[in-house]
């Protein structure tokens, strides 16, 4: 039975392949998880319409996450850590304190401890590369 993928399966093809399966397979395993759906003119008009709005919704998460300046990660202790090694400055992640991740775009304050109580507070900017 031939089957377009709707998902990357592992030993039977990548997310929109058409394939030759067996009928039991795809009829009790593919079909009702919607891992796939039966080949076909109507299937394959069918499956270009899911990843056309698939996309636009990508599309429009994407520039909802831009207008907010909202990260698509998060800047972490590590990363501070890395930015102040390319600087020339030494210092563990341990010793940054964040009380959160950061996650939007702006300057923060951030302290860095130090041996014997001696902290210091630092300006860090995260900008749209």
């Amino acid at each position: 039975m031939n089957v377009i993928l709707l998902e990357d399966l592992k030993g039977v093809g990548t997310k929109g392949a058409l394939v030759h399966v067996k009928p039991g397979y795809a009829r009790n395993y593919l079909l009702p998880r919607k891992l796939a759906i039966p080949a076909g003119n109507r299937a394959a008009n069918l499956f270009q319409e899911l990843e056309r709005q698939r996309q636009v919704q990508d599309d429009k998460r994407i520039a909802q996450a831009r207008a907010e300046d909202t990260l698509f990660g998060s800047v972490t202790n590590a990363d501070v850590a890395d930015a102040l090694a390319r600087a020339g400055h030494a210092v563990d992640k341990h010793q940054i304190e964040l009380a959160d991740h950061l996650k939007q775009l702006g300057r923060y304050d951030v302290t860095v401890s130090f041996a014997a109580g001696v902290t210091a507070t630092i300006k860090v900017w995260v900008v749209r590369a």
